[in-house]
């Protein structure tokens, strides 16, 4: 595609790494403000807002810009509506961790993103040797919270196994070779076939005895995985 001229609103994570991504990565023209730098009229190919979900609507109705300029956001948890008043609008939220800048583009190019609203947007995807993935409107908070659970809640589960990793006077390091392999047999065989452990034996004395190890402070998390770990073994058998 033709190079796009790119104002990317905040300077976070998000920002910076698209900014990276976009710009050296893709070779398109990409300039970075703060959202508070917002003024005058907006005359660029894209203005993509990379601000705080809750600020989105705000800065949009904020920002002026030329009657051809795309509005856009990178928030998985809203829909359009949070940029009416301009002609041209979309969103465009990527499935992938963004701990910095670096990591936040190598990851962004040939990622996988949720795209809506307007082509130039599917095209931007398309620079970036990525894959667009489409979800319905009124599913929108659902994905998000399935991103949330994908990525989210898999680093507070790894938090659960460091505590009990320390109370057993062991370290994290020492069980993430055991998670890596969970996660790959997820991968080959899904959730269910991958279960292994006293849940998916219906060992139910073993994990009573789990349970009367532990911190009290962990075992409400112990728990609530205890039981989802149990639902999905009965999956395996159905």
């Amino acid at each position: 595609m033709a190079i796009v001229n790119i104002l990317i609103v905040g300077a976070g994570r998000a920002g910076m790494s698209f900014a990276a991504a976009l710009g050296s990565g893709s070779g398109h023209d990409v300039t970075v403000i703060h959202h508070d730098e917002l003024g005058g009229v907006i005359d660029v190919d894209l203005m993509l807002l990379c601000v705080r979900d809750d600020a989105i609507e705000e800065t949009a109705r904020r920002a002026v810009v030329a009657t051809n300029t795309v509005v856009a956001h990178v928030a998985g948890s809203r829909g359009l509506e949070v940029l009416a008043g301009h002609v041209r609008v979309g969103s465009i939220h990527p499935l992938v961790t963004m701990p910095d800048a670096r990591i936040g583009a190598q990851r962004l190019r040939g990622g996988v993103f949720a795209v809506e609203g307007d082509v130039l947007l599917f095209e931007l995807v398309e620079s970036l040797g990525g894959r667009v993935i489409t979800v319905p409107p009124d599913r929108r908070v659902l994905y998000h919270a399935t991103a949330a659970a994908a990525a989210n809640h898999l680093v507070a589960l790894m938090g659960h196994v460091e505590a009990l990793a320390s109370a057993s006077g062991l370290h994290l390091e020492d069980f993430l070779a055991l998670s890596r392999q969970a996660l790959d047999d997820v991968a080959r065989v899904g959730p269910p076939r991958a279960l292994t452990g006293p849940a998916s034996r219906g060992d139910v004395t073993t994990i009573d005895a789990h349970r009367g190890s532990l911190p009290s402070d962990e075992r409400a998390t112990y728990a609530v995985l205890a039981e989802r770990a149990r639902r999905l073994a009965e999956e395996a058998v159905t």
